[in-house]
């Protein structure tokens, strides 16, 4: 924007600085008498002001130093002339915006603060910098220190107008305001179930060979489920042995296992892997399974039987009843997963390995890999 300007020389608006000049030297100042009209008002583009001219020979003057700004100047004076400068108008800046959780904090050597951020909106994964210029808030809208910003913290960001084109993108932090705090647990998942108000999302552990759920988080339409670039993810998608991050809480039932409402959810990994319970399951269901004529020839203990999950499609599985048939086809169709058991034998260099194959729902055998 161009600014205006305009200079008064002294001389000429004399009567605008008060209701009576003095007489100067050499006739540069004539002394006039002003009347204060406090019965007249001022108004401006509408609104009313504090401003009551003063008359002189019938005119009407205001002083500058309180009319200017009312006017959209700024007033100097250096004692030879009055200058109003017009005061310039901030250009609205388009800012982007996000909310979502702090995944990472860290301070650069420059004093600034990187900080990674998942969540919603156009920009779902972004590295966001702040620093002196930054407006940090909390939640009740006062100064929050960067040095306490952290992970888990829940945020809504202000950043821009430019943005690199890096992936994720990178930009300037205009305005943070931290809403709150989350607990946060990297876990494989235990169980994934569909309630009535949404998702439920069980953690667990193994001890002593027994697995006990040591947590539950319940998503609602309020909780965002996406992948570590955010990208989103569907709940189908997720089953047991996936590994997660999940923002939550900090609100925890005391009941046992604890209960708490779920934020955000990351998957970490796609590929499921399985908890040692299971595992222990399936290497006690394919040991039955093994004949006893096959039993000598293994050089695998029971409990050291390889257990994995794979693709279904492209399992070299033969033989079968059409039943097992018919289900390993439905796997294929729907992009699932197999777990396979896998035996090393005194005969691996001649015929390969003994690799069984299950149903990882219903545990029951899908039949054997192709051995040479």
């Amino acid at each position: 924007m161009n600014k205006k300007k305009v200079i008064l020389i002294l001389a000429a608006v004399v009567g605008l600085m008060g209701t009576t000049a003095a007489v100067g030297a050499r006739g540069m100042v004539d002394k006039v008498s002003g009347l204060l009209r406090k019965d007249v008002s001022v108004s401006i583009n509408g609104e009313h002001t504090s401003l009551h001219p003063v008359y002189i020979n019938g005119k009407a003057y205001l002083p500058v130093r309180d009319a200017a700004p009312a006017l959209g100047y700024n007033v100097s004076y250096n004692g030879k002339e009055i200058e109003l400068n017009e005061i310039a108008e901030e250009e609205a800046v388009e800012y982007m915006r996000t909310m979502g959780v702090i995944v990472d904090v860290q301070k650069t050597k420059d004093g600034q603060y990187r900080i990674e951020v998942l969540g919603k909106g156009p920009q779902s994964w972004v590295i966001l910098f702040a620093d002196k210029d930054t407006v940090l808030t909390d939640a009740d809208g006062k100064p929050f220190a960067a040095k306490n910003l952290k992970a888990g913290q829940r945020i809504i960001a202000e950043f821009g107008p430019i943005m690199t084109m890096s992936f994720p993108g990178q930009s300037h932090a205009a305005t943070i305001n931290v809403r709150s705090d989350s607990l946060i647990k990297e876990s494989t998942i235990q169980a994934v179930e569909h309630t009535d108000d949404g998702w439920q999302v069980k953690f667990g552990e193994t001890k002593n060979g027994v697995e006990t759920t040591t947590l539950v988080v319940n998503a609602g339409k309020e909780t965002t489920l996406l992948d570590a670039q955010g990208q989103s993810v569907t709940w189908e998608s997720l089953k047991p042995g996936m590994k997660v991050r999940a923002y939550y809480g900090p609100a925890m039932t005391k009941s046992l296992p604890p209960q708490s409402p779920l934020h955000y959810l990351v998957l970490l990994d796609a590929a499921p892997s399985l908890a040692p319970a299971a595992v222990k399951e399936f290497q006690d269901i394919a040991w039955a399974l093994i004949s006893a004529g096959e039993k000598p020839h293994l050089t695998t203990k029971k409990e050291e039987a390889k257990v994995e999950f794979i693709p279904a499609d492209g399992a070299p599985l033969f033989g079968g009843t059409d039943a097992q048939k018919k289900r390993l086809e439905e796997l294929k169709a729907a992009g699932g997963q197999i777990v396979t058991v896998t035996y090393t034998t005194d005969r691996d260099a001649l015929i390969g390995p003994l690799v069984m194959a299950f149903d990882p729902d219903t545990k029951q055998l899908l039949g054997y890999f192709i051995r040479k």
